[in-house]
């Protein structure tokens, strides 16, 4: 019998070299900002915007603060391109971030009013009752593509500099204050020589670089590993890949299912949303803790959707657009001891605030930009950013509900690491107990120390109507990343046939194939999902532009 695979052996390690800058930026080259947000997502733009109001308020109150210059760098050719969630939004963070507004005021779709929960097997679909955790009455289902186009309209309304395409590289530090980043240079060819359009990198200084990077972000990667920043649990992460479908026939409310396609070892499931009633956004999540090495996340959607219950949904109609995104499932346990040193601070899916069981993280990600920009307010009335100053972002957090929300679930995602059934036999008492039981948490190993198995290949030929391959997909993604651009993608070392196999599984968008005993990556492909960061070859920030163009995921 063959031995299990363990990816960890075969992944190379961060390049701290070129995440972490420690020469002196260069004064008349650098362009100094007071504050950078890292990322134009829910998190960094609802920080920007809190932030800039607080100095607007401030300064038409007399409070003196002055000019403060604060930018939003976003490595997407437009806001929202890169963003994709389900999307069932808890409208609570919001509602605070603009108080004025009413609910009908903001980029929602439709109020979830009905939602249904379903076990499937090969042929059958059962409906279960919905797990309290899983309750959605009164939120609202959105693009998240087009909420974060309209939180950057707010904020450029209230004079934040928003810059998309410009990909933060590096981390500018000197000792063990961070006081900038340096962005990604563009127009390189594929050997990283400067090509015709080549443009060098640049150097933004700040008081402050707050990471909104979303998952597994680099950066806050690299922070970490340079101030030992530890948690109890190492991060955990599902791969979500996503399709937006205009129906023929009218489609309401939400729906969840549970099990087939899925293996018993496996933990998923599918979601079935309405913006319109006949615009309906389908998805499958995974954990990527799975363990049979041949399990192919795109391909069981495929498989999904020639369920009957799901097929009759989709008959006839068209598929729109397609993405994928990791997502953060450790929970409390895999939150880090602290969010903040001098200078810098980290929000939203970077940090890890997603709540498994209910499925929501974007009103975390928006909560945590909003405590954090009250911190970086007061610190710069102080003229104070040092992290026994930003510490006062950590103290809001961990006094908020988010903390909450994640502590009273602290294991029920960690539940599941022994079986579909057992999990969600201890997931029902978690929830009886409020998350007491089973009193002490439960250990975990990240995804790529998880042994995997030979199997779960997809059979499946798809037909271009209700099936796709991953060619297709990515087309149907907007990707339009130039050809000759450098590799982002770092590789390790002889990488073995089985293991090539296993990554060419795992990437939902075919950047990875096998030829013979050799790995063939095709770099161009790569819709920045980061699933490949958890268990393979390691990503880095490519030029600006780059990617997926997401318009309505």
């Amino acid at each position: 019998m063959a031995q299990p695979l363990i990816p960890s052996r075969f992944q190379p390690t961060l390049p701290d070299e070129r995440l972490l800058i420690r020469e002196k930026p260069d004064e008349e080259e650098a362009i100094p900002m007071d504050v950078v947000f890292v990322g134009g997502g829910p998190g960094g733009l609802a920080g920007a915007i809190e932030l800039a109001r607080l100095v607007k308020q401030d300064n038409e109150s007399g409070g003196g603060i002055g000019e403060v210059e604060i930018a939003v760098l976003e490595k997407a050719e437009e806001l929202g391109n890169h963003n994709l969630s389900g999307a069932v939004i808890n409208p609570r963070a919001i509602r605070e971030l603009f108080p004025d507004l009413a609910d009908k005021d903001f980029p929602f779709r439709t109020q979830v009013d009905k939602e249904r929960v379903y076990l499937l097997t090969k042929k059958r679909a059962w409906r279960i009752p919905t797990p309290p955790p899983m309750k959605n009455h009164g939120n609202y289902i959105a693009s998240i593509s087009e909420v974060v186009r309209w939180l950057g309209e707010q904020a450029e309304g209230l004079g934040v500099n928003v810059f998309p395409g410009y990909p933060v590289e590096s981390l500018l530090v000197e000792g063990d204050r961070v006081v900038g980043v340096r962005t990604v240079p563009s127009g390189l060819d594929r050997e990283g020589k400067p090509g015709p359009a080549f443009e060098p990198a640049g150097d933004i200084t700040a008081q402050v670089v707050a990471l909104s990077e979303g998952t597994r972000g680099p950066l806050t990667q690299a922070w970490r590993e340079w101030q030992g920043v530890e948690s109890p649990n190492p991060q955990i992460y599902a791969l979500g890949v996503k399709e937006l479908w205009e129906t023929k026939e009218p489609f309401e409310g939400v729906v969840h299912t549970l099990g087939w396609p899925l293996p018993k070892s496996a933990f998923g499931g599918s979601f079935l949303y309405a913006l319109e009633p006949n615009l309906v956004a389908l998805g499958l999540v995974v954990g990527m803790d799975y363990r049979d090495r041949g399990l192919d996340v795109h391909m069981k959607l495929q498989e999904l959707k020639t369920h009957p219950f799901v097929q009759k949904i989709l008959d006839g109609g068209e598929m729109l657009e397609w993405g994928a995104k990791t997502i953060p499932e450790g929970g409390f346990y895999a939150l880090t001891e602290r969010r903040h040193s001098d200078g810098l601070v980290v929000l939203g899916d970077a940090a890890g605030m997603v709540e498994v069981a209910s499925l929501k993280g974007i009103h975390y990600a928006m909560q945590s930009g909003i405590y954090a920009a009250r911190a970086i307010f007061q610190a710069l009335k102080k003229g104070d950013t040092s992290s026994a100053t930003l510490k006062a972002y950590d103290d809001a957090f961990m006094e908020s509900y988010v903390r909450k929300d994640l502590k009273k679930r602290r294991n029920m995602r960690l539940a599941f690491k022994s079986g579909f059934l057992w999990g969600a036999f201890k997931a029902v008492l978690m929830t009886l107990t409020g998350g007491w039981f089973p009193g002490w948490r439960i250990k975990s190993e990240e995804d790529a120390a998880e042994p995997r198995k030979a199997g779960g290949q997809s059979e499946l030929t798809p037909d271009n109507k209700l099936t796709f391959s991953k060619v297709d997909a990515v087309f149907k993604s907007g990707n339009q990343t130039r050809d000759d651009i450098p590799s982002h993608l770092i590789v390790g070392e002889d990488v073995p046939g089985d293991v090539a196999d296993l990554y060419a599984s795992m990437c939902p968008a075919g950047v990875y194939e096998r030829d013979g005993d050799k790995l063939v990556v095709n770099p161009p492909n790569c819709v920045d999902c980061k699933a490949t960061d958890v268990i393979g070859p390691r990503w880095t920030p490519r030029e600006g532009g780059s990617g997926p163009r997401y318009k309505r995921m």
